[in-house]
C-alpha cells in the first residue's frame, strides 16, 4: 500500500531517522502528528540496533550522579559542557525507568538491575539486555511502541538528500523513496540521523551512517561543533568484513586482557588503568602496535571462558561466524570508526542554530561528550535528550501556518560504479589521514584529493555529496585544532595545549572557503 504524504497543514513535525533518538522523540511528541523518516526497514538499519555496550546511569547505593558527571568530565578532554553533563547524568536514572515502562527489559540480578563496569567508570553503573544486546531490546520496544502509535506515520526506506530552508527557516526536507523525489513540509524538523562511520574504511557502524543529516544541515548552515573528534573503538574484531563486527567494552570491564603476538600486556606501559584507559588511549595504544608490525588480540580465555556464549551471544556469534572460539582462542582486534562526539550543534533542548530544526542523539554535539565519549553515554544522551525535544517543540506550537513554497525537487543521481570505486578510497584515505593520528601534511593531501572528486564527479550521488561534506568537515576542524586532545591526536602536536580549552564551532560555508584557500596542488 503506497504511503499517503500528508500536506503541511496535516502535520507538525518531521523527524528524519529511526534510532533510539528518532523513536523516542516521536513517542514523546504524542498526540502531536508526526512523519517518521527511516532509511531502511524500521528497526533495522540504526547504530542504536547494533549497541552491544548498554546504557550508563547512577542507579546503586554507592553510585551518584555527581559520580557519574565527574567520571564523564574527567574523560572529556576539559571542553565537556558542565551544565549539559550535569543535566543528563542527573536525569540517567528517570530514563532507565521511561524505557522500562516502554517495555524494555533489562538484565537483573534477582530484582535489582544488572549493573557493569566500562572502561573509565568508577562504578557499575551500566545496564544491558541479553548481555550484548542492548541496542536491539531497546529498538525492539520503541519499534512496538512506534508502530502502535496513531499520531505517528511511518515512512520507510526513504532517503532525506536537503533541508528546505525559507526565510531563514527549516519548514521540511526533500525525500527520494522509490527513486522519486518527494517534498515533505514542516513546521519543525527534527534530525536523528545517526553518525559518521561510513566516512572511514574500519567502522562499526552499519551502512546508513553515512553522516546524511550532519551534512545536510552543514549545506543548510547549521552551526556545527567539536567535528575533529571522531572515536575508534579498540576492539573491533579483525575479520574480512564491512562493517566490522564488534567485541564490547563490557569484555574488558570483565577482565579481558589486550596482547600483541608476542604475548605482551602492551596497554601496562601505556597507562595505569591498562586495558580499562579511555577509549582513545586504548585505540592508539591498539594502532602503534599494528604500526609496528604486530597483530593485536583481546584475550578472554581466563576472564570469560566457557562463560561467553551465555553472557556475550552477540559476540560469541560473530566469532563463531569467522570460525573463532573464544573460549579457548584469543580475538584479534583493530581499531574502527565507532562513534562522533561533534555534530550539529545544539543547546540544552536539542535547539540548533536554524529556526525550526532540531538534532538529537549522535547527530547533534550537545556538549556531553567534549573531545572523548565515556563508555555507554551514547544511549543516555538520546534518551535524555528526545523527551527534552519533544517538549521544546510542543511548547512552540501553535506556529503561523507555512507559507506556500514554490519548491523545485532536486534531481536524482544514481551511484555509478565510479563514484563507487571513489567512495572506497576516499574511506581508506580518511581513515590514513584524519582516522587515529593525524597531521597537517596528510590532512592537506586529503583536501587536495577532495578537490579532485569535486572536479570528476561535478554531479554527484547523495551518498558521495554526504561523505565528502563530513570529511572536509572534520579535515578542517582537525587542521584548526593544533594540539592533541580526546579523540583527536595530531603526531605535529601531540601535546595538550591552553590555547584550544574550548570546543569551536564552524559552518560549512567557512570550511569550503578554507579549503580553497589551502588545498594547492602537491608534488607526487
Amino acid at each position: 500500500m503506497p504511503v499517503k504524504f500528508p500536506s503541511a497543514e496535516e502535520q507538525q513535525t518531521l523527524i528524519i531517522g529511526t534510532g533510539i533518538a528518532g523513536l523516542m522523540t516521536a513517542l514523546s511528541l504524542a498526540p502531536h502528528p508526526v512523519i517518521l523518516v527511516s532509511k531502511g526497514a524500521l528497526g533495522k538499519q540504526s547504530s542504536s540496533c547494533w549497541a552491544q555496550g548498554g546504557i550508563s546511569a547512577a542507579i546503586s547505593p554507592e553510585d551518584s550522579a555527581d559520580l557519574h558527571m565527574q567520571d564523564t568530565l574527567a574523560v572529556s578532554g576539559g571542553i565537556a559542557d558542565g551544565d549539559i553533563v550535569d543535566l543528563v547524568t542527573k536525569n540517567g536514572a528517570d530514563r532507565i525507568e521511561t524505557l522500562r515502562g516502554l517495555g524494555v527489559i533489562f538484565d537483573k540480578d534477582g530484582e535489582a538491575l544488572s549493573l557493569r563496569k566500562e572502561a573509565a567508570h568508577s562504578h557499575r553503573r551500566v545496564v544491558h539486555a541479553n548481555g550484548d544486546s542492548t541496542g536491539k531490546e531497546i529498538m525492539r520496544a520503541l519499534s512496538e511502541q512506534v508502530l502502535n502509535s496513531s499520531h505517528i506515520t511511518l515512512i520507510e526506506h526513504s532517503e532525506a538528500i536537503d533541508l528546505i530552508v525559507h526565510l531563514g527557516s527549516v519548514q521540511g526536507a526533500n525525500i527520494i523513496r522509490s527513486g522519486i523525489a518527494k517534498t515533505i513540509r514542516a513546521r519543525a524538523v527534527v534530525l536523528a540521523t545517526g553518525g559518521i562511520g561510513q566516512v572511514y574504511s574500519a567502522t562499526t557502524n552499519p551502512t546508513a551512517a553515512s553522516g546524511d543529516g550532519l551534512a545536510m544541515a552543514a549545506r543548510a548552515g547549521a552551526k556545527l561543533q567539536d567535528m575533529e573528534f571522531v572515536q575508534f573503538h579498540p576492539t573491533a574484531i579483525n575479520v574480512e568484513r564491512s562493517p566490522l563486527p564488534l567485541a564490547t567494552e563490557a569484555l574488558r570491564g570483565e577482565g579481558a586482557l589486550l596482547v600483541n603476538d608476542k604475548g605482551e600486556r602492551f596497554m601496562v606501559d601505556e597507562h595505569l588503568q591498562a586495558e580499562l584507559a579511555p577509549r582513545d588511549t586504548v585505540a592508539r595504544g591498539i594502532w602503534q602496535q599494528i604500526k609496528q608490525g604486530h597483530t593485536c588480540y583481546l584475550d578472554t580465555r581466563q576472564s570469560v571462558g566457557s562463560d561467553f556464549a551465555k553472557f556475550f551471544p552477540t559476540v560469541f556469534g560473530h566469532c563463531t561466524d569467522h570460525n573463532i572460539d573464544p573460549e579457548r582462542e584469543m580475538i584479534p582486534v583493530i581499531p574502527a570508526a565507532h562513534y562522533h562526539m561533534g555534530g550539529v550543534a545544539t543547546d540544552s533542548r536539542g535547539r540548533t542554530s536554524l529556526k525550526g530544526l532540531w538534532a538529537c542523539g549522535e547527530v547533534a554535539c550537545t556538549g556531553l561528550h567534549g573531545a572523548n565519549r565515556l563508555a555507554s553515554n551514547s544511549l543516555l544522551e538520546a534518551a535524555v535528550f528526545a523527551p527534552l525535544v519533544a517538549k521544546d517543540i510542543i511548547q512552540q506550537f501553535p506556529q503561523p501556518m507555512l507559507q506556500p513554497l514554490p519548491v523545485e525537487l532536486p534531481t536524482i543521481y544514481v551511484e555509478t560504479n565510479a563514484e563507487t570505486a571513489a567512495i572506497e578510497q576516499l574511506q581508506h584515505l580518511n581513515y590514513q589521514y584524519i582516522g587515529l593520528c593525524r597531521d597537517e601534511t596528510g590532512m592537506l593531501k586529503l583536501l587536495d584529493h577532495l578537490s579532485q572528486i569535486e572536479k570528476r564527479f561535478p554531479e554527484k550521488s547523495p551518498r558521495l555529496t554526504n561523505l565528502l561534506t563530513c570529511s572536509l568537515l572534520i579535515a578542517m576542524a582537525a587542521l584548526r585544532r593544533r594540539e592533541s586532545r580526546g579523540g583527536h591526536y595530531r603526531l605535529d602536536f601531540p601535546n595538550i595545549h591552553s590555547d584550544f580549552e574550548q570546543s569551536v564551532q564552524v559552518t560549512f560555508q567557512e570550511c569550503r572557503r578554507d579549503q580553497q584557500l589551502l588545498s594547492i596542488p602537491l608534488a607526487s
